[in-house]
């Protein structure tokens, strides 16, 4: 090596610059390799680039490859690549000046701001070198340029004030950084420690990474690859790989997309909904990606929450990322992000649902909440969402769904609504008094499980221009679809005279009492004012401390003989009217699902039975 060594101060940007990359501006010291390695790969896409265009460079057989050598001895971290190389006086501009790094518009932000912690800028300012120094206490470089007569030259600093330039010894083309680390960085000395941030962070880096002689990114980087030329086994064992998983996913989604944004994504289903079994919530599973370096692992803002279940890739070349590369500024071009990928997949569930319907039944079964808490919370997809949706019906058997396309495609001629149901089981409505006059006209009716689907029709109102109605719901208007008053039904004058005495038997328990137009089978039933029972269901399990239901709207089949024989015992004055007209309606409300106090139920049972039993 020659003795001349040129000894030269940083610009005070620079020496600012590494003041802020050095102590504040990652939030992870293990990002100065993902850097590293970024930059050396960019070199070596620059060297095969040239390489292309023409001019000859030196070594030109030489392998593209990244080397990194570990040594817990020396504590000492070198990283070698096979590209493009240094002059001197890029040395000197890349390095020491800001002439041609992005480090100027950064450091003219930060002279504007006065505030040197403000780092969530746009761009990516190429300024990853410095983050050596939060680990090195001195870097030595050896670089040789691309260029057939150029030299060698080994650069040397402590990142504090200066950094010298010496000729060096002829070298291959290309760089090496010798990092000596800091004693609480010793661990990056540790061949363990590099694999594991290499695999976190640089798995797919498109060159060979080669540590201690070992290649550790061995697994390709699918989703930039044309799917017609990738295996089953292949994506199978990506999956395992990107979501940590044992077994094969459910469903894949690989496609690439120009406009309106730049980008290349392959998406999983997995085969098991581990919410669903109690583990917690599930975090979202799709990592972020720039040119194939991970910028954010298991990114909450690319995807809807509601997609958490998702496992896969996103990479764009177009991300504007802040300096650090950790997260993004941009939230225009992230909305526009997340609206492409999450069109996508829906429409691709949409597919699915068509061509392999019984693939589709499972994943309904598996993760059925996800899409509507979707449809629920997600203005933006909610028409891609809800046509995704699935439930069983009147008309199904137990077991099978229907979806809204599939049930305004059946409905009848004279039919002018959708209609739903609400129950814990399909058992416990099929057995209540609200499917009666459906039944008796020939109309389909949607079972509704949980408390979120009534909530999502409530907010859709209609599908394809049909309104979503509630088969429970106090106010409904069957128009020409109501059931016909019977021959056999009392006359209107006396079912005046019953509905106005038992509402003022029952008192503050009702707010109206009326002849019911949709009762076949059942003498009575109880309609929520609050609009359907499930929604007084779930008023009363919010107030789960009191046995208080809440006022009914109280419907009476004026056909039924019981109903007949409790106007009987009325106009009779016959004391026992009382009692049962309190048990009718109590029993109208078990079968609406609604809790009620059993102790008074107890009481009147018993009255009940000695009058039976004689």
């Amino acid at each position: 090596m020659s003795t001349g060594v040129e000894t030269k101060e940083f610009q005070t940007e620079i020496r600012q610059l590494l003041d802020i990359v050095i102590h504040s501006l990652y939030t992870e010291r293990e990002i100065f390799l993902r850097e590293l390695i970024s930059n050396a790969a960019d070199a070596m896409e620059k060297l095969r680039y040239t390489q292309l265009t023409g001019p000859e460079v030196k070594d030109k057989d030489l392998t593209l490859e990244i080397h990194i050598d570990t040594d817990d001895t020396t504590h000492t971290l070198t990283i070698t690549d096979t590209g493009i190389g240094m002059t001197k006086e890029e040395l000197v501009e890349n390095i020491g000046t800001i002439a041609h790094s992005g480090s100027k518009e950064f450091i003219k932000h930060l002279s504007a701001k006065g505030d040197q912690k403000d780092l969530n800028l746009i761009g990516q300012f190429g300024v990853g070198f410095y983050s050596a120094f939060m680990v090195a206490d001195k870097v030595t470089l050896y670089t040789r340029s691309y260029q057939m007569e150029s030299q060698s030259f080994v650069w040397e600093s402590d990142g504090v004030g200066s950094y010298t330039i010496t000729e060096g010894e002829d070298l291959s083309r290309g760089t090496k950084m010798v990092l000596h680390l800091k004693e609480d960085a010793y661990d990056f000395a540790k061949e363990e420690t590099v694999q594991r941030v290499i695999k976190q962070y640089s798995s797919f880096v498109p060159y060979p990474i080669i540590v201690n002689g070992q290649k550790v990114n061995t697994v390709d980087a699918l989703w930039i690859k044309n799917k017609n030329e990738i295996t089953d086994e292949e994506y199978n064992e990506f999956y395992k790989f990107i979501a940590n998983a044992h077994d094969e996913p459910l469903f894949r989604l690989h496609f690439s997309s120009d406009a309106p944004i730049n980008i290349n994504t392959l998406l999983f289903v997995p085969k098991e909904n581990l919410e669903q079994f109690g583990f917690g919530r599930t975090e979202p599973g799709v990592n972020l990606y720039c040119k194939k370096v991970l910028i954010q692992e298991k990114s909450p803002i690319v995807l809807p929450e509601w997609l958490r279940f998702l496992r896969g890739v996103m990479d764009s070349e177009e991300l504007p990322l802040n300096i650090s590369r950790e997260t993004m500024q941009d939230s225009a071009l992230i909305t526009k992000l997340n609206k492409v990928v999450t069109s996508r997949f829906l429409k691709f569930l949409d597919g699915q649902a068509t061509s392999e319907p019984e693939k589709y039944k499972e994943f309904w079964e598996k993760f059925n909440f996800f899409i509507k808490e979707g449809a629920a919370n997600d203005f933006t997809h909610r028409k891609e969402l809800v046509k995704l949706l699935q439930f069983e019906s009147s008309n199904t058997l137990p077991g099978e769904s229907v979806s809204l396309a599939n049930y305004v495609g059946r409905m009848k001629e004279d039919q002018t609504a959708i209609y739903y149901v609400n129950g814990p089981t399909r058992e416990g409505i099929e057995s209540g008094p609200y499917l009666e006059v459906f039944r008796d006209k020939g109309y389909e009716v949607i079972y509704t499980y949980a408390a979120i689907d009534d909530y999502i029709f409530g907010a859709i109102g209609e599908y394809e221009g049909k309104k979503l109605i509630s088969a429970d719901q106090s106010d409904l208007d069957l128009g020409n679809e109501q059931k016909d008053r019977s021959e056999l039904a009392l006359p209107e004058e006396e079912i005046k005279d019953l509905t106005e005495w038992i509402k003022e038997v029952l008192g503050s328990k009702v707010t109206e009492v009326r002849e019911s137009k949709r009762l076949v089978d059942s003498p009575a039933v109880v309609l929520s004012p609050y609009g359907t029972n499930s929604m007084q269901r779930m008023m009363q399990l919010m107030n789960k401390d009191s046995n208080d239901v809440g006022p009914s709207v109280l419907e009476i089949n004026a056909s039924h003989q019981m109903i007949k024989r409790l106007d009987k015992a009325r106009k009779n004055e016959d004391t026992f009217a009382k009692i049962a007209a309190e048990q009718i309606f109590e029993n109208a409300q078990i079968a609406a699902g609604l809790i009620i106090d059993p102790r008074g139920m107890v009481k009147r049972l018993n009255e009940i039975l000695e009058r039976a039993l004689g």
